[in-house]
């Protein structure tokens, strides 16, 4: 193969500024040892931690976050009150993440607030927002990608691939992700 020719990446660079970038490389070490290293039930700890380095908690007394919960960016991180971040979920915020209050995600999901223009040799990072509404609830392992909002008191089925966004009130599962019923309103 000729070695000029076109691949996927060429002329690629990093989209941040350095000050960003070693900003990044700073919380990634308080993330390996503090952070992870916190017992389990010190989640006000870690929301600290997490304000300290930009993020929007306004009340990191009533937010749950696990010690091996996985951040990209804190200062793209916004956790309202009663929110919680289960074990291994992975925060790829290159994007805003907006969790309203009572949003639940639950262990090993994954919202990816990024992509790539693969219609282009450079393949540029292309980012857009993702917001969980107000007590919705994501099943284990569930994938949400970038520019999805999910209405408030959604329910999405474990393993779930999300791509678009979900309506409120409703229980929606699959791949892609789709409303298959109503959610009632939960019981006292």
């Amino acid at each position: 193969m000729n070695s000029d020719a076109p691949y996927l990446g060429r002329h690629c660079t990093t989209p941040y500024p350095k000050a960003e970038v070693l900003r990044r490389w700073l919380w990634l070490f308080v993330q390996s040892t503090l952070f992870r290293w916190s017992p389990r039930p010190f989640h006000g700890f870690r929301t600290r931690l997490l304000r300290l380095f930009g993020a929007d908690i306004p009340a990191p007394g009533q937010v749950v976050i696990f010690p091996t919960a996985r951040v990209m960016f804190p200062w793209k991180l916004s956790l309202a009150p009663r929110s919680m971040v289960g074990p291994f979920v992975n925060l790829y915020n290159l994007a805003p993440v907006r969790l309203e209050f009572g949003a639940n995600l639950s262990q090993h999901c994954h919202l990816c607030a990024g992509t790539h223009d693969f219609s282009r040799w450079a393949m540029p990072l292309v980012t857009a927002p993702i917001t969980i509404g107000a007590n919705a609830w994501l099943g284990a392992d569930v994938f949400v990608g970038p520019g999805v909002t999910i209405g408030e008191l959604c329910v999405v089925g474990a393993r779930s691939v999300v791509v678009k966004d979900l309506p409120p009130r409703k229980i929606c599962v699959g791949q892609p992700c789709r409303p298959i019923k109503d959610r009632p309103e939960p019981n006292q």
